[in-house]
């Protein structure tokens, strides 16, 4: 059911997910390219590989990357950003905020995307303005990104098929605390990120195993970079 290609990117029930590191993932299905977070993504991808949609989730430096951002853009490149996020774009750049659209959801060229909340819940690295996660519906599935944050208790309600969960400590969830992310959720799938960069140790193995003992239902994929 889901085959892994060349260890970045995996390919579930017709989406391509690829994993650039951190935060960052591109999202390939029904014709859409859907860049999240990029950073450090390395070569500029050729213009038809570039984003119809950009989601930025805060304005953290790994997250919100100019010159990443550059490299993905195209000038009808669709992009959400917090309102918290001073960065300006040209072109169709729109502000969100938590609660702008979580009701409704917006449709972007044929893709509804929910804006959901994204903190920290004892850290002081992310308040509940700074930044969002967002919910992609796309081929027939919801792909979560969570962002930047904590197990807040919002996340009981969320409901997706495909979870990105960071995973690294320090400046959101770790291991175990994520883990139990995963299971309030309940996705088929969950791929852990936000780890293995400086500062940042969270270890992929011990998050799968915490997952496998609450619900081995959920399958955890482990990417690469």
């Amino acid at each position: 059911m889901y085959k892994v290609y060349n260890m970045n990117s995996v390919k579930i029930e017709g989406i391509n997910i690829q994993w650039f590191g951190n935060s960052g993932f591109l999202l390939e299905g029904n014709g859409k390219k859907i860049y999240i977070d990029p950073y450090q993504i390395g070569a500029e991808p050729a213009f038809d590989d570039r984003a119809d949609i950009l989601l930025i989730t805060h304005e953290h430096f790994d997250h919100c990357s100019p010159e990443d951002i550059r490299k993905v853009r195209r000038s009808d490149t669709t992009t959400l950003i917090p309102e918290s996020c001073s960065l300006e774009f040209r072109g169709d750049a729109r502000r969100v905020a938590e609660g702008d659209v979580l009701a409704d959801g917006l449709e972007i060229k044929g893709v509804r995307i929910d804006v959901v909340p994204a903190y920290n819940l004892d850290k002081p690295y992310h308040p509940r303005e700074l930044g969002v996660g967002y919910i992609v519906e796309l081929g027939g599935l919801r792909i979560y990104h969570a962002g930047d944050c904590d197990f807040f208790p919002e996340m009981e309600d969320i409901r997706a098929d495909i979870a990105l969960l960071p995973i690294g400590g320090t400046y959101t969830m770790d291991e175990e605390e994520a883990a139990r992310a995963a299971a309030a959720i309940s996705p088929k799938v969950v791929i852990p990120m936000h780890y293995g960069s400086e500062g940042i140790d969270g270890d992929p193995e011990k998050f799968k195993a915490f997952v496998n003992s609450k619900n081995p239902d959920i399958n955890v994929i482990i990417l690469d970079v």
